[in-house]
């Protein structure tokens, strides 16, 4: 994903490839927990958008959250995007 992409070459440009590999780890196993689970996350910045079915889960140890849709035989994982970011205007809410 693009948005992987970006914040791995991010943090890699300002942490450092420890830092970045790291990210990398805990992106991944998030979307491990959630292909898992789908259920676990949470419902709540869906709700409060009016997007119907968004949840969202957050990458341990970044302030990085991923965007999804669960759905009957798969999951859509729309985007990863920081906390602080304008994340209705992002989405398109």
């Amino acid at each position: 994903m693009r948005d992987r992409q970006i914040e791995v070459r991010y943090y890699r440009e300002v942490a450092g490839a420890k830092v970045a590999v790291r990210l990398v780890k805990a992106a991944n196993a998030a979307l491990d927990q959630i292909e898992l689970d789908p259920g676990i996350g949470s419902p709540v910045l869906g709700t409060t958008l009016g997007i119907t079915g968004l949840r969202t889960w957050r990458v341990s140890g970044f302030p990085l959250v991923w965007f999804y849709f669960e759905r009957d035989d798969h999951l859509d994982v729309v985007r990863m995007l920081g906390e602080r970011q304008d994340i209705a205007t992002i989405i398109g809410a």
